[in-house]
């Protein structure tokens, strides 16, 4: 199998380091908003690398993290935590905050089909390991202390090593670029990065360490638990393409730094959905929620879109490219899912017409198992099986033959590459009723905020509880009303 490498960019053959077993570390979600539409191409295009493997023979250890601590505002070593920010907000305590939004991701996945991984550890359950690499990067030389804060000495780590391989910049035009943020001040170069956070007194989310009550850096996470969970080197490290820098291009150097070597052997990055060609965001007023998805809430959406006709929409095009959005992209990827459904079912009924080898139908294998090996191309995968449609149907209207064993190859085909690989469940009124939940979810809400505005309490608390009793809690904040089955 080639994948293409953002460290060398360029397609590489796959050769893990021990052999039959795959090992692969992806960043997940930062719990503290509701799961959106980029949070499903990520977790979408990584779990079917996960089936792939498996489907081609090998063990595989998928380990997704939550990021449930140090991920400050903006990105940077300066301000406030985003999940601190929203306890404050809502008057929760932070891991509240974390474990509800955890909660909404999970429900999200499991209606995408989206596959537990292995393991999911939680940023915040592995402070102890990520002090202990601190304390590693510190004895090696890479980082000094300031403050009560610790920081990543980047200047001198690109001495020796080349700081910006991953991204392709350059330290110098890291310098001239950089923000004047708080706290740069304790900062040696611009570019160095914290490892660890004195925290202010205000701050919420504080552990004990050698140098201060603090937190520890968001690059520091995904090192030290991909380094317990996988070792010191393992195989594949994924995520969205907006986490190359500074995120990834952090985690090469710290791990490099503590170890002595690189920790990934392949870097694999999906590229961003965009409506218009420009990215989606809260700030721009196109962010779309999957909730919103599922029930056709956004003013963007001119219909509910079921879990698989999202899934399938986003096979549409290649993991590492743009996926524009847009309603007929949706529409032609429901109508597409349709057709492929309606074609299995018409396979089962055709009566084959003698036995022996099909060499129509080893052409659509050999044609869709290469897509898929060649860097997980979905949409040419995908064109193969509607080429196998087509043929499915000249059959059944009798302008084309089929054998017994043509036949079996077929339904292995579609078995193997649109349900165990691609997971596009083929319970369309599974899919079709959780569409129907969300619309009467909206529904009921829009009753008991009615109910809350005529300051009918009574009827209000009542529609809260009743929902409760079927296992659906109601969260009220700041934000409007939101939802999540128990």
């Amino acid at each position: 199998m080639e994948i293409y490498n953002s460290l060398s960019r360029k397609k590489e053959t796959f050769e893990p380091l021990h052999e039959g077993r795959a090992g692969i570390y992806v960043c997940g979600p930062t719990v503290y908003g509701d799961p959106h539409l980029g949070h499903a191409r990520s977790a979408i295009t990584f779990d079917i690398l996960a089936r792939y493997f498996r489907h081609k023979g090998y063990k595989v250890r998928y380990v997704r993290n939550i990021t449930d601590v140090g991920h400050l505002e903006n990105d940077a070593d300066a301000g406030e935590d985003k999940i601190a920010k929203k306890a404050r907000l809502e008057a929760l305590e932070p891991m509240e905050v974390a474990q509800y939004y955890t909660n909404r991701y999970h429900d999200c996945m499991r209606l995408l089909n989206v596959l537990p991984p292995s393991i999911e550890p939680h940023a915040s359950g592995h402070i102890i390991e990520q002090i202990e690499m601190v304390k590693k990067i510190i004895a090696h030389g890479f980082a000094y202390e300031t403050n009560g804060s610790v920081y990543f000495d980047v200047e001198k780590y690109n001495h020796t090593h080349a700081y910006g391989k991953l991204s392709g910049r350059i330290l110098d035009d890291m310098q001239t670029s950089a923000r004047d943020l708080d706290g740069q001040r304790d900062k040696r170069h611009p570019a160095d990065f914290a490892l660890w956070k004195k925290a202010a007194p205000e701050h919420i989310m504080r552990w004990a360490s050698p140098w201060s009550d603090g937190f520890p850096g968001w690059h520091l996470e995904c090192s030290a638990m991909s380094t317990k969970y996988l070792g010191e080197q393992f195989d594949i490290h994924g995520g969205g393409l907006d986490l190359i820098f500074p995120h990834h291009e952090c985690e090469i150097a710290q791990s490099v730094a503590a170890q002595g070597c690189e920790a990934a052997r392949y870097w694999m990055h999906n590229n961003m959905i965009t409506l218009n060609g420009q990215k989606m965001g809260k700030s721009l007023g196109n962010f779309i929620t999957l909730d919103e998805m599922f029930a056709g809430s956004h003013n963007l959406l001119a219909q509910a879109y079921s879990p698989m006709t999202v899934r399938f929409f986003m096979l549409q095009a290649h993991y590492r490219s743009p996926l524009d959005f847009s309603n007929e992209a949706l529409q032609a990827a429901e109508k597409g899912m349709k057709r492929l459904f309606e074609a299995i079912q018409t396979l089962h009924k055709i009566t084959p017409a003698g036995g022996g080898e099909d060499p129509t139908v080893e052409g659509f294998i050999q044609k869709t198992y290469a897509a898929l090996d060649d860097d997980l191309n979905t949409p040419i995968a995908v064109a193969h099986l509607f080429d196998a449609v087509r043929f499915v149907n000249a059959v059944n209207d009798g302008k084309d033959t089929l054998t017994a064993t043509g036949k079996a190859k077929l339904q292995q085909l579609f078995d193997g590459v649109l349900t165990d690989t691609l997971g596009i469940a083929s319970e369309q009124q599974q899919t079709g009723n959780t569409a129907i939940l969300h619309g009467l979810m909206n529904m009921t809400l829009e009753a008991r905020n009615l109910a809350k505005a005529n300051k009918d309490w009574a009827a209000s608390d009542k529609i809260r509880q009743q929902l409760s009793d079927l296992g659906i809690t109601v969260k009220d904040t700041k934000d409007g009303t939101v939802w999540s089955l128990e």
